[in-house]
């Protein structure tokens, strides 16, 4: 009686054993259709992968800001450069004046004349390197404002495109560009910064 009742459960349940190995048997045959649908996602996925590119430099360039920016920057350096001229002025004549009386001079008054030329010679070239630092630490601030007109056009038209990125071009940077996926967005970028205020 005993082995009845212990064959009426094995024949009622089936094994522990046997319900792993179809568990696993379904588990194998539904994974290479999952791996599947999942490359041809990821497939998709690539193929709607978009980005503009365009010309930073061509870009500011056609703004009417920059135009103004050159003309100060041409202003500020015209400044610049008369007083550098009235400074190179300045020495040429005293060193006329050192060439004229060099042979007169004392040794002691020669040495201070010349020390005096060399004097004025170190900073005429201090106030022309400090100038250029100046003029373009001016130009990089008058080129901000427009560094970030472009960016908030960027922002938008890259959002309005739908594109990953955007790429500059400038200095050969983009040799290839897929036409399918990249897109040359020049001209409407400026067109959007022609509109801005």
């Amino acid at each position: 009686m005993k082995e009845t009742l212990i064959d009426k459960h094995s024949t009622l349940q089936p094994s522990v054993m046997s319900v792993w190995k179809r568990l696993l048997l379904v588990v194998f045959c539904a994974l290479p259709s999952a791996l599947q649908a999942q490359e041809e996602e990821q497939v998709v996925q690539l193929q709607q992968f978009l980005f503009g590119y365009f010309s930073y430099e061509q870009a500011m360039k056609a703004m009417p800001e920059y135009a103004k920016v050159e003309q100060d920057m041409a202003a500020l350096r015209k400044q610049y450069d008369n007083e550098a001229k009235r400074a190179e002025d300045e020495f040429n004549l005293k060193y006329e004046d050192f060439l004229e009386g060099q042979r007169d001079f004392a040794p002691s008054i020669l040495k201070k004349r010349q020390a005096e030329l060399q004097d004025i010679l170190d900073k005429n070239v201090a106030f022309r390197k400090e100038a250029q630092r100046l003029i373009d630490q001016a130009r990089q601030e008058a080129l901000q404002p427009l560094r970030d007109k472009i960016s908030v056009a960027l922002q938008r038209l890259a959002g309005i495109r739908g594109y990953a990125f955007v790429l500059n071009t400038d200095g050969d940077a983009l040799p290839f560009v897929d036409a399918t996926r990249g897109e040359d967005i020049n001209a409407t970028l400026q067109n959007i910064l022609q509109t801005m205020q």
